[in-house]
């Protein structure tokens, strides 16, 4: 399940629109520093086609399906703790809980 957490005004190329956060299920991580584990949650933004008062009726509301983490092109990332610029080459999508289990099972076909 995830939650949407929030949504956000934004402008692009094409004008206005709104795009939702959503949050993913509590995980543990282990710090590469530490060693220690941590709690965390994946997020990503979906654009939608919500006028602002719908999108705030929907921060709270669950959806099935995950966040999953997703290979991409390398991209600059500056830490927001640091400010410290670091390279990732991955990004979190929302996947429905459909895909998610077609997604597993071609994995387990392999």
């Amino acid at each position: 399940m995830v939650t949407v957490k929030n949504y956000h005004l934004r402008e692009g190329e094409k004008g206005k629109y709104i795009s939702l956060e959503l949050s993913g299920d509590i995980e543990l991580v282990q710090s590469s520093n530490t060693g220690r584990f941590y709690a965390t949650a994946r997020r990503c933004f979906v654009f939608s086609t919500f006028d602002e008062l719908t999108a705030r009726m929907m921060v709270g509301k669950q959806m099935p399906g995950s966040i999953v983490r997703v290979i991409c092109e390398p991209y600059d990332y500056a830490l927001p703790e640091t400010g410290e610029v670091i390279k990732l080459a991955y990004r979190y999508d929302y996947t429905p809980e459909e895909v998610s289990v077609v997604a597993a099972r071609n994995m387990v076909a392999a």
